[in-house]
């Protein structure tokens, strides 16, 4: 397999990144929330399509939805009649009072079915609560020829009257099955050798986070003749889950300076982040075989390690720490 081929080079010998490549064309192309498209559709067909909120992590449809959305009402004129923006890199109210005023108030008699044209603001959780009442009186008074579809990780953190505005729908992450089946189908189409072990390290990695999967296909597909599971892992900056159950094991067991070299071999040689390193053992916990109360331990100091680190504690530090007090039970 040449290289061309593996990075997805067009016909001028550009790259292509895989996940624009394969976004889906429309709602029946859409992996996972079968429930969630099938209630779309039924707006869609109706020609009823009100304010949308999609919440979830990323990298399970949410913004791939809003596409397919603008795709099918408007088909080739989609990108005419669709804004995205992006709020993380556009905070602040000015986003609200200009760009997307300008765009909602343009003059669209005569459109395809005098469909209202569809504003996509992903990552609405970050904008400012000043930029977020702004928005709600933008959404009032262009009702009549816009809609809104709102993308968050976190709904909690949308004010209250945009969320009664909108029809919320909640994007969990992506079932195994379907990051399965779409790695296969895109290594099929782009000519990709793999191993069955590199395509469950990719899942696993992946963690139901489909753009995350597709981007380390590629990466992995460029790094040797076939995907495994070492590239997958090196390429991901993920242990392996038998890394971190020995860690943790050693741990519990009481043997704190052999469950410190584990930890040392992740962070040091590895790259992994001290928060990547606390996901994986909270993902592994109740793989542990441990009793209910030793279970309900290990979480209270996995919480206790994890709010630390995102306040800014020493990774390291924190980490040695949950170690330490695991192997003084």
């Amino acid at each position: 397999m040449s290289e061309a081929e593996a990075t997805g080079d067009d016909a001028g010998g550009r790259k292509q990144v895989w996940i624009e490549k394969y976004r889906p064309d429309g709602l029946d192309e859409v992996v996972g929330h079968e429930d969630i498209i099938n209630r779309i559709k039924s707006y869609v067909n109706k020609q009823d399509l009100p304010h949308l909120m999609f919440a979830g992590p990323a990298g399970t449809g949410k913004t791939a939805t809003a596409v397919s959305i603008a795709k099918e009402v408007y088909g080739d004129d989609w990108q005419e009649n669709f804004l995205e923006l992006n709020a993380s890199d556009q905070r602040g109210i000015d986003v609200v009072r200009q760009q997307i005023k300008n765009f909602a108030s343009t003059d669209w008699s005569g459109r395809k079915g005098n469909n209202p044209s569809i504003i996509f603001l992903d990552e609405a959780d970050a904008l400012t609560p000043d930029a977020q009442s702004a928005l709600r009186r933008t959404m009032e008074q262009f009702s009549n020829n816009t809609r809104f579809i709102l993308s968050c990780n976190y709904s909690s953190q949308i004010i209250d009257p945009i969320q009664s505005r909108c029809a919320v729908f909640r994007f969990s992450p992506l079932a195994d099955e379907a990051v399965t089946e779409q790695v296969r189908f895109i290594a099929a189409e782009e000519g990709i050798e793999y191993t069955e072990d590199g395509v469950d390290a990719l899942v696993y990695a992946a963690d139901g986070d489909m753009r995350k999967a597709i981007n380390a296909l590629q990466a992995a597909s460029v790094m040797g003749d076939a995907v495994d599971e070492e590239t997958v892992y090196a390429i991901t900056s993920t242990a392996r889950p038998e890394e971190v159950e020995a860690m943790v094991t050693d741990a519990l067991n009481g043997d704190f300076v052999a469950a410190r070299a584990k930890l040392d071999e992740l962070i040091t040689e590895r790259g992994l982040a001290g928060g990547d390193i606390i996901d994986q053992i909270h993902r592994s916990a109740w793989e542990f075989e441990l009793e209910e109360q030793a279970a309900v331990r290990l979480l209270d100091r996995l919480g206790e390690a994890d709010y630390r680190i995102t306040t800014g504690a020493n990774e390291r530090i924190q980490l040695e720490a949950l170690l330490a007090s695991l192997a003084l039970e």
